[in-house]
């Protein structure tokens, strides 16, 4: 009898424990920025994002689920342990959305002939205004992506004779996939800023009038993300056009929760 007494104290305590909340101290690692990665508890409905360094804080008891998502990467789901919960730390490691191949190189053979022997050096590329952030260039200034996109979609003419010139850069990128993976992430970059646009300038008026519950927000805005037109009728657009198209959407999403429901 004192055994089984023995036991089920056993059992109450452990029971106890891994019902306890605790605040947990998270961090993220991915290939590149870490911040603004949205981490939800999902069993406890709590939410937040990572810092400029990939860390977080969020309640969390053993047996919880927590998401982590992100146009850049992969979307994780990690279940909380009792040594998450007895270190109140953990730890998780992303994958990028999108797998870019090595660079192809072409042989570095000098030829004598300077414009084509200036493209194939090894030289590193001199800093512009790009790099120091001097006043020079007035535009907008160009993503890590876009101009890695501009360099392979660009490229100096390699004459073959007869007044005929091929862009080889350009040519080897487009048979390798790398230009179509470089435009698949300048998009994923735009979405995102998109994305947060909307957060911080629409989201509270919109969804105070269109309900939807708050663990549903972001997963709503990669669903507005998807479609084709997202960019066309949401980028420099107004308030009103942004919020109408925003409702249009809501009822697909509703329309869609229901059919798995």
């Amino acid at each position: 009898m004192k055994k089984i007494k023995l036991i089920l104290c056993v059992i109450f305590i452990t029971s106890i424990a891994q019902a306890q909340t605790v605040e947990i101290n998270g961090s993220v690692i991915a290939g590149k920025d870490v911040e603004g990665i949205h981490v939800m508890n999902k069993t406890l409905n709590k939410y937040t994002t990572t810092n400029q360094l990939g860390g977080f804080t969020i309640e969390a008891k053993v047996q919880d689920t927590i998401v982590f998502s992100s146009i850049q990467y992969k979307f994780l789901s990690v279940i909380v342990s009792k040594a998450n919960v007895d270190s109140k730390s953990i730890t998780v490691n992303l994958i990028d959305n999108v797998n870019e191949l090595d660079e192809v190189t072409v042989g570095k053979v000098l030829t004598g002939d300077l414009s084509s022997d200036v493209s194939n050096s090894e030289a590193e590329k001199p800093i512009d205004f790009y790099d120091v952030g001097i006043p020079g260039y007035t535009g907008k200034k160009k993503t890590q992506n876009e101009r890695k996109l501009y360099e392979a979609d660009n490229g100096k003419y390699v004459s073959i004779g007869l007044g005929v010139g091929l862009n080889l850069n350009k040519i080897l990128n487009g048979i390798s996939g790398r230009t179509k993976r470089l435009k698949n992430r300048v998009k994923l970059d735009q979405d995102d800023e998109i994305i947060r646009s909307i957060r911080e300038d629409i989201a509270k008026d919109f969804f105070s009038v269109n309900q939807l519950d708050e663990i549903l927000h972001m997963d709503f805005f990669y669903f507005c993300a998807d479609d084709e037109n997202f960019q066309k009728r949401c980028k420099d657009k107004s308030p009103v056009e942004v919020f109408q198209f925003l409702e249009e959407k809501l009822k697909e999403y509703k329309a869609n929760l229901n059919a798995k429901d």
